[in-house]
């Protein structure tokens, strides 16, 4: 391996540290990415972690100002508005797409995620874990349309979201409803049935949103 093969792997490594930290809330809306104090708090050279503040700049998790530095990026009500506007309109495009490319199998796989999220309304929630089984349900789906511009976009979409701190998944009617809506979505793609497709996800974006909201 080389050593800018090393260097990649070390920047992706503090990458999807300072990503899940973001997620967490240890590093809150506001706080400062200082390079030299994140390098020695990691226990890295500085230069990977300015490699990965910059990709958090350009992913939206950060804000960058002249002088002051990056910060994490804080999104308000408004801003989430927007974020799902634009989600629910590209969602539906990419479920539209994917109706007439996904195969067989590839239905197998989106069921067997789906089952997967309905044993676990079973268990206690897991902010985290039912967020993420979320989040990788939808990338599933978006990958499905086979256009990486749209996948880019909605990838970024919901890495911006994740920004915005709410307890949906700790309820039990949000979940429910968040799994049966990934439930007609599938059931959509396996009819063929490509309006229903696009309804049903720009619906289920729709849908999240007022959830996210609801106090």
């Amino acid at each position: 391996m080389t050593t800018s093969d090393n260097g990649d792997l070390l920047t992706d490594s503090v990458l999807r540290r300072l990503r899940q930290q973001i997620f967490s809330g240890d590093l809150a809306p506001g706080t400062s990415l200082s390079v030299p104090g994140l390098a020695t708090r990691l226990e890295v050279s500085r230069t990977p972690v300015r490699e990965a503040v910059q990709q958090l700049v350009v992913d939206g998790l950060a804000v960058y100002t002249p002088r002051a530095g990056a910060k994490v990026a804080a999104l308000d009500e408004d801003m989430l508005r927007h974020v799902f506007e634009v989600r629910e309109v590209l969602d539906g495009l990419a479920a539209r797409q994917a109706t007439a490319r996904v195969t067989l199998a590839e239905l197998a796989l989106l069921t067997k995620r789906v089952e997967e999220q309905e044993l676990l309304l079973a268990a206690p929630a897991d902010h985290l874990r039912d967020a993420d089984l979320d989040l990788e349900f939808h990338t599933a789906v978006r990958a499905l349309s086979d256009n990486k511009p749209l996948c880019d976009a909605l990838l970024k979409l919901d890495t911006q979201a994740h920004l915005f701190r709410s307890d949906m998944w700790s309820h039990e009617m949000n979940r429910r409803l968040a799994v049966a809506e990934h439930r007609r979505i599938v059931a959509a793609l396996e009819a063929g049935d490509a309006d229903e497709a696009e309804r049903a996800a720009k619906a289920h974006a729709a849908g999240v949103l007022v959830r996210l909201l609801r106090r």
